[in-house]
């Protein structure tokens, strides 16, 4: 291949990785004529680890196709990007998870793939039907897609994954894989406008008295005896004079919060971005990892203040029994499936770029394998973004908040052919839709929550997405 060429698709395969490929595509057609169902074959090719793959993907998409970008900078560099669908599964109802997890291990089962291999991706909402809105069409309930091109980057190493199913009738050979990695991009990030001579409007689906009285109405209840915890979200609308492009928004937040889950999850107009601090589920084999996440104070650019709002956080007797009611009812839920569940002794700070949480790793050993996306159907929603007790609390949000919650506090994440993965919790997000944005926040609510602080927190929160969309 000339210079030329390789300047011009520089992720186009090489006859060495096309024969590969074609011989990969016999071999599971033959599997799918003798097994008479569809078979995943995929081929890994590795790339320079400096590529910014999430840019790749961004500039590759087609109008009408899905994307997922997925990234934790400070844990070594990690990042997963894919782009289109070589299957994908939706579903609705409290059994969607397991649904979910059955599709992808059929699916997956007899997959001809190297040692990296293909990965679903995708997310559920936060109610068993929730994003049922018109502004939500594009996000189903539970939806996991297997894409055609995935992209893998940590510690130093970058991979591009090919992927499709195969039937007895597919005669192609890989090629029509072969040509998307041709077309696609190598391309930089677009740029946020830095001073757009039509400016944004910001306005509160509903007034911010409205959160404030539903607070009021929260702590009552659990002030009765009702229940112990409950969390509320609030809505806040973005109206931009022109489409907003979800890449630099995305762009912006991996820059500013490096050490949370940044993600992007989109098609067509439609795109649901995010940083978020919380790790609902990691698995990998039969060890699990996740981390009990509650509590806000906002930072301050003065060490010595920002120093103190996180001793204030930490001995704070309303925020560390709020934080030790999520640890509690996470322990509680892996105990049955694990030989051991361990949970640091004393809840750490976990500082972001604009606010401060009080955290508590947890680790257990499973007893059995499950599947990562069983396990955050078993987590899924923790008293950090649900309440305690889940019976009482879960039905009293959508009476008390007056919005559909969509993905947001649903689990975003991944799944291998292992079934290994991780699931983090959707905070800190927004969804974008042609010239609009849905910015959600919530707090959580126990008995001495107090409106006015709960609303000053939620406005620290909403700061994560509101300067890169004004």
């Amino acid at each position: 291949m000339s210079q030329a060429s390789v300047a011009d698709r520089p992720f186009a395969l090489s006859a060495e990785d096309e024969a590969r490929l074609a011989k990969r595509h016999e071999a599971g057609v033959r599997r799918a004529t003798r097994e008479r169902r569809g078979v995943v074959v995929s081929v890994d090719v590795k790339i320079d680890p400096a590529t910014d793959v999430s840019a790749v993907v961004l500039a590759s998409r087609e109008p009408s196709e899905r994307f997922f970008c997925l990234e934790q900078p400070d844990r070594g560099g990690f990042a997963l990007a894919a782009l289109g669908t070589a299957a994908a599964v939706t579903a609705g109802g409290a059994d969607r998870f397991a649904r979910v997890a059955q599709w992808c291990r059929d699916l997956g089962r007899g997959a001809l793939s190297d040692g990296h291999g293909p990965r679903f991706v995708g997310g559920f909402a936060f109610a068993p039907d929730g994003g049922a809105t018109r502004e939500w069409r594009e996000f189903a309930a539970a939806q996991m897609v297997l894409p055609q091109v995935a992209f893998w980057r940590r510690d130093g190493e970058a991979w591009m994954t090919l992927t499709e199913v195969v039937s007895a009738e597919s005669a192609d050979g890989g090629a029509g894989l072969a040509v998307r990695a041709g077309a696609l991009r190598l391309a930089p990030m677009p740029l946020l406008d830095p001073d757009p001579v039509e400016k944004a409007e910001v306005h509160s689906a509903a007034p911010p008295e409205h959160f404030e009285a539903a607070i009021t109405r929260a702590t009552e209840r659990i002030r009765a005896g009702d229940l112990r915890k409950v969390v509320l979200a609030r809505e806040v609308r973005v109206h931009a004079p022109g489409p907003i492009d979800p890449a630099p928004v995305y762009d912006g937040l991996r820059t500013v919060f490096p050490s949370c889950y940044c993600y992007l999850v989109g098609k067509g107009d439609s795109a649901f971005v995010g940083a978020s601090p919380e790790l609902l589920v990691r698995r990998d084999g039969n060890r699990a990892q996740t981390v009990a996440l509650a509590g806000t104070r906002r930072r301050s650019a003065d060490p010595a203040v920002d120093r103190f709002l996180g001793e204030q956080l930490l001995s704070s007797e309303k925020d560390r029994e709020e934080q030790a009611i999520v640890t509690r009812r996470i322990e509680r839920v892996l105990d049955p499936v694990s030989v051991w569940v361990a949970a640091a002794d004393e809840p750490v700070l976990v500082k972001v770029h604009n606010v401060q949480h009080l955290g508590t790793p947890i680790r257990a050993q499973l007893a059995d394998p499950l599947p990562t996306v069983e396990l955050a159907g078993m987590l899924h929603p923790t008293p950090a973004v649900g309440g305690e007790p889940a019976d009482k609390a879960l039905p009293l949000i959508p009476a008390l908040e007056g919005l559909d919650r969509g993905w947001y506090a649903g689990p975003v994440g991944w799944t291998d052919l292992a079934e290994d993965g991780e699931f983090c919790v959707a905070l800190r997000c927004a969804l974008l839709r042609g010239d609009a944005a849905h910015l959600y926040a919530g707090e959580g609510i126990v008995g001495d929550s107090e409106p006015a602080s709960e609303l000053e927190a939620n406005e620290a929160k909403l700061q994560a997405l509101l300067p890169l969309l004004t």
